[in-house]
């Protein structure tokens, strides 16, 4: 009879145990000196190998020929173990013998000296499902066990264990297995079984197990079963997945208030079969990866995808505002709850779908906030007043007074009283002074969302502001960067624009005047404009100027 990967491939030595150095590296210490407890109590997640270390524990303690703490796995306790046949190791279901009976059983048992082996090992899967009148019966023997007793405990909740048993094991707790440690593992058992498994559909099937490696063999099993050339593709299908491509689709339609797209990507994946509620899990992980992202400063090791994907990501996550990412989760995980409540799962997510798009139509708190996040940014954001156009024959190319602005860096302001960037320009009066904009600037906590914006245009220009920080004084953008060459590149008009529209797709203003944050200024020192002026009235040269006073730029 065909035996399954996860059965085939369980460990027999504590050195094929994956993810779980805490637990194996102490137990084997403790076998290699002779300090056996009485009691162990193993708790984690499904799937993480408890019951396995239970087994291999088993027949260490009475393996006739140990190695470096590890079962030799030739002699005959060892071989009569794996086989089933020695009847001193005892495995118990706990969540079907629950009862008292079957503990004062047990009880009765553990009296009578081992047949085969040293110790007479109780491995009681489930612990917690015994009854309270179980545990009390379990609890003296378990505290003062016969010499040649030994009980190993497993659990998944070990919250719902009474104190009195947990201060009387050894507890061990086994983690989540690392999703690069379950693709390495997938990838050898995949070369032994003669079959072919790619490294991103190794890592997909990872981050699907959501760290058990027994979930991560038992899909390996199945996709196996569409042929031995396993890629992502073939993962996809058998676990009926929608697709990166496909979420990331859906997220851009919730961004872009565009509940039309929504639906018809919902129906697409409705009509290939797609599991409503798996989707809306999908959808909730894919929101959270975004959400890493957008609080994190390298949320690189934490979100288990392929480069290409974490560069979707990282870029569907700058243009995203946080609040809109938890209204999804949140939206994303009421939709399930009703689904698992017996409602129609398709009208749930479509229902869900169409609020996250349209959040006025929700009424909970957090889509409220989300509206206010958005009446905020859009306060936030300066409105110009257009310059009155100039005559053609008095037109002349201005400059808006940048009072904290090097030389070379101005904005500058056409004859028709608009930007480089086709921006209207409101008309300035009297000049402000670069302390007083200093002074008056507030920090621009975006600003790191800022320059990783400013990647997606050029990485190199977006490396010359790190370390950097902006400040923020009406329209005013304030930059405090550590070296000149930040304020060399924003001399250029085009690199100005890619900073302009960076700022604007993180902040939502609409129009910003850059410039160098330099509080504290002397009085004295001029802005090089100013002084280029005075030198020329000083040589008697006529200085053309804007209804503001200020020379122009050129």
């Amino acid at each position: 009879m065909y035996q399954v990967l996860y059965r085939k491939w369980r460990p027999k030595k504590f050195a094929d145990v994956v993810g779980q150095p805490q637990v194996t590296v102490t137990l084997k210490n403790e076998l290699t000196s002779g300090r056996i407890a009485h009691a162990y109590l193993f708790t984690g997640s499904r799937g993480t190998g408890k019951t396995t270390c239970a087994k291999i524990l088993a027949k260490a303690v009475n393996c006739l020929s140990l190695r470096d703490g590890d079962p030799c796995g030739e002699c005959a306790i060892c071989k009569g173990i794996d086989r089933g046949s020695v009847m001193d190791i005892v495995e118990i279901d706990a969540a079907s013998n629950n009862g008292v009976d079957n503990i004062r059983q047990l009880r009765e048992e553990a009296n009578f000296t081992p047949a085969e082996t040293k110790y007479r090992v109780y491995i009681i899967d489930e612990v917690h499902m015994l009854s309270v009148g179980a545990f009390n019966a379990l609890l003296k023997t378990l505290e003062e066990p016969p010499e040649h007793v030994i009980f190993i405990l497993a659990t998944t909740e070990v919250h719902k264990l009474p104190a009195t048993i947990l201060s009387r094991c050894q507890r061990f707790d086994f983690r989540r297995i690392p999703p690069d440690d379950i693709a390495r593992r997938l990838t050898f058992i995949a070369e032994q079984e003669g079959a072919s498994l790619s490294g991103d559909a190794a890592l997909l099937i990872a981050r699907l197990s959501d760290g058990a490696l027994r979930d991560a063999l038992s899909l390996l099993d199945q996709c196996f079963g569409c042929g031995k050339d396993v890629t992502v593709e073939t993962v996809r299908k058998t676990a009926g997945l929608a697709g990166t491509e496909y979420l990331a689709s859906l997220a851009g339609a919730v961004l872009s208030h565009d509940p039309q797209k929504a639906l018809e990507i919902t129906d697409g994946l409705y009509g290939s079969s797609k599991d409503m509620a798996r989707l809306s899990e999908e959808f909730s992980s894919y929101l959270r990866s975004l959400m890493l992202i957008k609080t994190m400063k390298n949320a690189r090791e934490i979100i288990t995808v392929t480069d290409d994907e974490y560069m979707l990501l990282e870029k569907q996550a700058l243009s995203a505002p946080l609040e809109t990412i938890l209204h999804g989760m949140d939206t994303m995980r009421s939709a399930l709850e009703k689904m698992h409540r017996g409602g129609n799962r398709r009208i749930e997510f479509e229902t869900a779908v169409i609020k996250l798009c349209l959040p006025e139509l929700d009424t909970s708190p957090q889509a409220l906030l989300r509206r206010i996040e958005a009446l905020e940014k859009r306060a936030a954001a300066p409105h110009f007043a257009k310059t009155p156009e100039k005559s053609a024959a008095g037109s002349a190319q201005s400059a808006i007074p940048q009072g904290n602005l090097p030389a070379g860096t101005n904005e500058t302001v056409s004859a028709e009283g608009k930007d480089p960037s086709g921006t209207a320009a409101e008309a300035h009066g009297a000049r402000r002074t670069p302390e007083e904009l200093a002074a008056g600037a507030a920090k621009l906590a975006e600003w790191p969302e800022v320059v990783q914006a400013l990647k997606s245009y050029s990485p190199s220009i977006a490396a010359a502001f790190n370390g950097s920080s902006a400040y923020v004084n009406g329209d005013y953008v304030l930059i405090d960067a550590p070296n000149e060459l930040a304020f060399r590149l924003l001399r250029e008009p085009r690199q100005r624009d890619n900073m302009r529209n960076a700022v604007r797709t993180v902040t939502g203003m609409e129009t910003c005047r850059l410039g160098p944050y330099r509080p504290g200024t002397a009085q004295s020192e001029k802005d090089p404009l100013e002084k280029l002026a005075e030198d020329a009235v000083k040589e008697g040269i006529k200085v053309i100027t804007d209804k503001s006073g200020e020379p122009p730029e050129n």
